[in-house]
This record gives C-alpha cells, sequence and structure tokens, in this order.
C-alpha cells in the first residue's frame, strides 16, 4: 500500500474575518501540521491543493489565496489547484497519484461541508482506501430552512457520514501512533 497525504484548501481565506471564517480553523490546521511533519519524515508524497477563490479588489487577494502558514509547501511538495469542490475534476491531480502508484489516501482539510465531503466520495469512485483526520478538518456554521446549524454539528453529521463506507475517519494522534 502506498499512500500520499491531500491537504485540502488549508489557505488563509478561512482564517480572516469575513464570509469563509471558519470554526477553529487553527485547531484543525495545528493538527494538519503534525500529519504533513510526519509524512514530510517518512518522505512520502504530499499534495496540497488550492482553491482559486475570486478576491478581486481585495488588497490583500494574494494573501488570503495563499496556503497557511501551519502547512506551507515546501519545494518538493505537489501543488495542485481546482476551481470546483473537487480536486479530481479538471485538475490532473488524478493523473498524479496513477503516476507515484498511490493507492491510499490520508485527507486533512477545510471545508468538511464542502470539499473534504465531495473529495472523500470522489475517491471511493477511484477506489481509493482514505483516511480521514477529522480534527485536522473544520468547517463553519450553515443556515438551512431558517435555522442555524453550529459548525460542530456540521462536522460531526460530515464525519458520521464518510465513516466506514467512505473513510477510516480517525483523529491526529490515532494517526500519528
Amino acid at each position: 500500500m502506498k499512500e500520499a497525504l491531500v491537504l485540502i484548501d488549508i489557505q488563509n481565506m478561512y482564517f480572516e474575518e469575513g464570509s469563509y471564517k471558519l470554526f477553529e480553523p487553527e485547531k484543525a490546521a495545528f493538527e494538519a501540521s503534525k500529519v504533513l511533519e510526519r509524512f514530510r519524515k517518512d518522505k512520502k508524497p504530499i499534495i496540497h491543493v488550492k482553491h482559486n477563490f475570486d478576491v478581486n479588489g481585495k488588497s490583500n487577494g494574494e494573501y488570503l489565496l495563499d496556503f497557511n502558514s501551519a502547512v506551507k509547501p515546501n519545494l518538493n511538495e505537489i501543488v495542485i489547484s481546482k476551481n470546483r469542490p473537487s480536486a479530481f475534476y479538471e485538475t490532473g491531480l488524478k493523473t498524479k497519484l496513477d503516476e507515484l502508484g498511490i493507492d491510499s489516501l490520508v485527507v486533512v482539510g477545510m471545508m468538511s461541508h464542502m470539499c473534504i465531503d465531495t473529495n472523500v466520495r470522489e475517491a471511493q469512485n477511484y477506489n481509493y482506501k482514505v483516511t480521514l483526520i477529522h480534527d485536522a478538518c473544520t468547517t463553519k456554521d450553515l443556515d438551512w430552512n431558517g435555522n442555524k446549524i453550529p459548525a460542530v454539528t456540521v462536522h460531526g453529521s460530515i464525519m458520521a457520514s464518510l465513516s466506514g463506507m467512505f473513510a477510516n475517519v480517525i483523529s491526529a494522534k490515532e494517526f500519528l501512533k
């Protein structure tokens, strides 16, 4: 089994006040950084996925799009840019994983209810075994049908729905044992 770490959208956009601010992104990024360090130490493939947000007119646009300092890519690490929730859609990710002989993915990142959910489910279409590090992911409060759904509930619901059928959902501590 050959595994790769896929860090999804751990970008400054999610740490700043505004419409994309997530629930405790620093905690998730900290846990993701521990997993990233393990992969670096073990010299295993690392893929950073970056979502291309529209930041027209924002003076700090480049900063918002950049990876958070907790998980900045090293020069030898792969960076994939995407325009949709799926990192597989029109990006070359699948081709890169095939070139590397990857059959197992460890996934961390943002947002649980959107890009994490999409990518974990899509990975099953390609027969990847997925380990999802639940405390290295986060999301935000959502509004639906006139109700505010707290981020903790959204995150828990997504992790529960992915656990088993789509991924082995564990903590960073469990993964790093």
